[in-house]
């Protein structure tokens, strides 16, 4: 497992959850004023100076249910609401595209490119407002210092640690389906064609050579494809050019989006047993969504009128149709944690706590109004 693959997967996941979320925005015609403050209130929390400081700490990745809190928390960062089931459906595509985007990356390394073309659509979001560009910015130069100095090995490990991540994930989406790039149980389709990894010959010969280095015979042979030279190298740069199309907006044409539970996915429920002895990790998981919520600075609309609820479902019957039929292994069971400052959040959080049988001391009660999550959970 690698300790660095969180900061890669939240930005990946984050940047397809933009994409998603701004489609919609536009498919239900919610007015452009609203919309964009979604997009800024969204992109100004994902991008906290105090909420990144803890994501690009090395740590180990943490299970689904950690990370989908977070999610539901920044999806929810501004004046738009959604239910449950489109909370469900937003996740699942989000997590399916970037499974899919790391499948296909020719290079382990290519998942820095995927990373940067999700924050370069993220900085166009928000071109207009240079106060948040200058956080998305500062990401940018994170990411250059921390990741580019990686070696191949590094990358592999993190490639690896995300494909275990996703392994046992398997939604159908509509447009993997009409794309015939993911097969009907969910399971994407790889391709046998195409161009190669930067550097890498085309296969189909052996070349033989002698004790001097001196090519001596040459031998074709079939490779069940048609494979092309690889294209430049994209840019590790802030600015430049990826080459790889890689996690760039697949929504910029308009078309429906669904997801379906596959048939493995609906069966595992059957031959799944619900393990009930004490998690290890659950103190740590806790801590970490402690301390990232510490760091989501959020505004609330003072004017709760101004709010609206974004549906992913065509109609509001077949949002809670996918509610009721979603299978129950894939409900995440979000953990509210609310990043306030105030007795009875403290009380929660021990009582929380104390579930998991690992409480001692009591929480520490907040001095002033300044103390926040960050700073109670020291006492952990």
């Amino acid at each position: 497992m690698s300790s660095r693959t969180l900061p890669l997967l939240f930005i990946n996941l984050g940047g397809e959850m933009l994409y998603i979320l701004d489609q919609r925005l536009r498919a239900q015609n919610i007015p452009a004023d609203k919309a964009k403050k979604v997009m800024n209130d969204i992109i100004t929390t994902m991008f906290n100076k105090k909420f990144l400081e803890e994501l690009f700490k090395p740590q180990e990745l943490y299970s689904k249910k950690a990370l989908r809190t977070v999610f539901d928390r920044l999806a929810h960062a501004s004046i738009m609401r959604l239910n449950q089931a489109s909370m469900d459906k937003l996740y699942d595509l989000m997590t399916m595209a970037f499974k899919y985007q790391v499948l296909l990356c020719p290079r382990p390394k290519d998942i820095l490119l995927v990373s940067f073309n999700h924050m370069d659509a993220i900085k166009d979001f928000v071109r207009d407002t240079p106060s948040i560009l200058s956080q998305v910015d500062e990401t940018y130069r994170q990411l250059i210092e921390i990741y580019t100095p990686l070696s191949a090995g590094e990358f592999q490990l993190i490639r690896q640690t995300l494909l275990i991540f996703f392994q046992d994930m398997h939604i159908r989406v509509s447009i993997f389906l009409k794309d015939k790039v993911q097969n009907s149980n969910g399971r994407f389709v790889l391709p046998t064609s195409g161009p190669l990894p930067c550097g890498t010959q085309v296969p189909g010969q052996i070349r033989q050579f002698s004790c001097s280095g001196e090519e001596v015979k040459r031998l074709q042979f079939s490779i069940g494809g048609n494979y092309t030279s690889a294209p430049r190298e994209g840019s590790f740069e802030m600015f430049g050019e990826r080459v790889i199309k890689l996690g760039t907006n697949m929504y910029s044409v308009s078309r429906p989006v669904e997801t379906h539970m596959s048939g493995t996915s609906k069966n595992s429920a059957q031959h799944t047993k619900v393990n009930t002895a004490p998690n290890p990790l659950a103190k740590e998981e806790l801590n970490l969504l402690a301390r990232l919520m510490g760091g989501m600075e959020m505004e609330r609309p003072g004017n709760t009128d101004s709010g609206f609820r974004v549906n992913l479902f065509a109609t509001d019957e077949e949002e809670e149709e996918a509610l009721i039929s979603r299978p129950e292994e894939l409900s995440y069971e979000v953990i509210r944690i609310q990043a306030t400052k105030d007795k009875q959040t403290n009380a929660e959080l021990a009582k929380i706590m104390g579930e998991f049988g690992e409480c001692g001391d009591p929480a520490p009660t907040a001095s002033n109004k300044g103390d926040d999550l960050l700073a109670m959970m020291d006492g952990l």
